[in-house]
């Protein structure tokens, strides 16, 4: 057969050529324009835009949008803080959620995703606004021009009902969780909620780590944190439970139990893959 079609190219004269190389590639054209218009139809950004986090898009922002509500207690008209907000992931299942009374925030240091996001998300919905924070962290902004651990929430005091950090201090040295601890304290209302995903080392995560069951190895402990890799420490971080718990009552944040743990570490019960503290400011 291909011969057959290689003998047939070399007999047809060069303006039918011509004229099937550019239909072919017309042909193409159309396809992606449907599938890009799709895409932004359902607000699914492209692979290449997608800055944090694996798995199913659509999947886990549904997933994370059940536990918003049913455990956290997110209602339809509160103003919510998307911190790290990447391409809309918990962001775009909120559309279908929040009222025209609620309001929903996003930022991010990633400037292609918050681009994206304006384009996409804000363009359709008035009550989502995205920023960028050009903040410096190696895995995701090299070129960062502000440091974590100093950088001031863009917004005012007692400012949210509902602040949520998904994968976030999962990339953030210590300095820097406390400091973003801090600016959630200082931008959440009183009584509002915050829910924050981690990596948390405690006698059972310890235990499943020696055991060979994780899927993350945090066997390299540096600067009051632990790591999978030494040349890109900020690639998976985790912090041990006792100095979380701590820092949740400097500032003022009450942990409301129990901790939903993880399977990360290899559990056989669990609420999701990361630990999820929810905690409300007293």
């Amino acid at each position: 057969m291909l011969k057959l079609t290689s003998k047939l190219k070399k007999s047809l004269p060069r303006p039918i050529k011509a004229f099937l190389r550019r239909w072919y590639l017309a042909y193409l054209g159309t396809l992606d324009l449907i599938f890009a218009t799709a895409r932004r139809r359902d607000m699914l950004p492209p692979s290449s835009l997608y800055s944090v986090g694996d798995g199913d898009f659509k999947a886990i922002g549904l997933e994370f949008r059940t536990i918003f509500v049913e455990h956290g207690g997110l209602k339809p008209d509160d103003r919510v803080l998307d911190v790290g907000c990447g391409t809309g992931r918990m962001a775009v299942p909120l559309t279908n959620y929040l009222s025209a009374n609620g309001k929903y925030f996003g930022f991010d240091i990633v400037k292609s995703g918050i681009d994206w996001c304006q384009d996409t998300i804000a363009a359709r919905f008035a009550n989502f606004q995205f920023a960028h924070s050009d903040i410096l962290n190696m895995a995701y902004n090299p070129q960062g021009t502000v440091h974590a651990s100093s950088y001031i929430f863009p917004y005012k005091d007692n400012s949210f009902d509902f602040i949520f950090l998904t994968s976030v201090f999962t990339h953030l040295f210590p300095p820097d969780m406390e400091n973003y601890l801090k600016e959630i304290s200082r931008v959440l209302r009183k009584e509002g909620v915050c829910l924050i995903t981690f990596f948390m080392m405690n006698e059972e995560s310890e235990a499943l780590i020696n055991k060979g069951v994780s899927t993350q190895n945090f066997s390299y402990e540096i600067g009051g944190c632990y790591t999978t890799a030494l040349e890109n420490p900020e690639q998976a971080i985790a912090f041990s439970e006792l100095n979380i718990r701590y820092l949740y009552g400097k500032f003022g944040l009450s942990v409301q139990e129990p901790i939903r743990y993880g399977s990360w570490c290899g559990r056989e019960k669990y609420l999701s893959y990361q630990d999820i503290v929810i905690a409300r400011k007293t």
